[in-house]
Formats: C-alpha cells, structure tokens, sequence
C-alpha cells in the first residue's frame, strides 16, 4: 500500500514539472500543439499538456551577432560583423533557425560588385544594413548594425 502512494506521488510530481514550463525574462518560447504553431509564451510561467504541446522554439529577444571571419567569395575579400535581434517573434518562429543563412546570403547578394567600385566602409555598411533589413523586416527581424572590415 505504501509503494503504491509513493509510486503516485512520483508520477504526480514528474507529471507537474513536465507540465510546468518557465520562460526566463528577455526570451519567448513558441508552443506547438500536434505540430502546428499554437501560441507564443511569453516571460513568466505556464502551464502546457504535456502529450500534445511542446516548445518548438526558443526565441532570444535580445540582440545577437553573426560574424563573418573568411571572406566571402562572391562579395570580395570582406569580413564583419552583423548584429542583429527579434523584434516580432511571431513572424521570426518560421524563419529563426535558418536566420543566420539568411543573413549571410543577404549580405553576400548585397556585397556583389559594390566592394570594388564602394572603397567607403561606412556607406557599403549603411548600404548593407538597409538591404538586409528590406529583406528580414517582414519576417520580425531587424539588423541594428553592421560593421565590415574590407581587406586591402
């Protein structure tokens, strides 16, 4: 009799903390159910079902870096450094684990053939930054700044 309290109060607890989620402040988790996105959770804690949601993604609000450090070859001998951060997370969910991808192909299809004929770091950077935020806005994201380091 005592093993079969104890058994329930094990399940009762493991099944509490599953369900129990705690979303730490300056992040957003998205919540999907079977699946499909269901709703965002926003700094604080909730309570989910534990056989149908789970966290898809862990969305950091803060700002983040994406450093290039070899030169990209179709752009030239250009290295930097694009910090970057999520304004809307529910158009970022779709497209936050390929946003690194995204950034870098932006910045390479920018960069082609306007190294050579820019010399100015700062204007190719403020050139750079527009370009890539025309692309990513619609999707939650936004470039904060670029810094570029053109090899000589």
């Amino acid at each position: 009799m005592f093993a079969l309290i104890l058994a329930a109060i094990v399940c009762l607890s493991l099944f509490a903390v599953v369900t129990v989620k705690r979303v730490p402040a300056g992040q957003v988790y998205s919540l999907y159910r079977r699946g499909k996105p269901v709703r965002l959770l926003q700094t604080g804690i909730h309570l989910v079902l534990p056989l149908l949601d789970r966290v898809g993604h862990r969305i950091d609000l803060g700002g983040r870096v994406l450093r290039f450090e070899e030169p990209m070859a179709e752009a030239g001998d250009v290295r930097g450094t694009v910090y970057w951060q999520v304004l809307e997370p529910e158009r970022a969910d779709a497209v936050i684990e390929q946003a690194d991808q995204l950034i870098r192909r932006g910045a390479v299809e920018a960069l082609q053939g306007k190294v050579e004929a820019t010399g100015d770091q700062r204007m190719l950077g403020q050139q750079l930054k527009q370009s890539l935020n025309g692309m990513l806005r619609p999707r939650g994201v936004m470039v904060t700044r670029v810094e570029l380091d053109l090899a000589a």
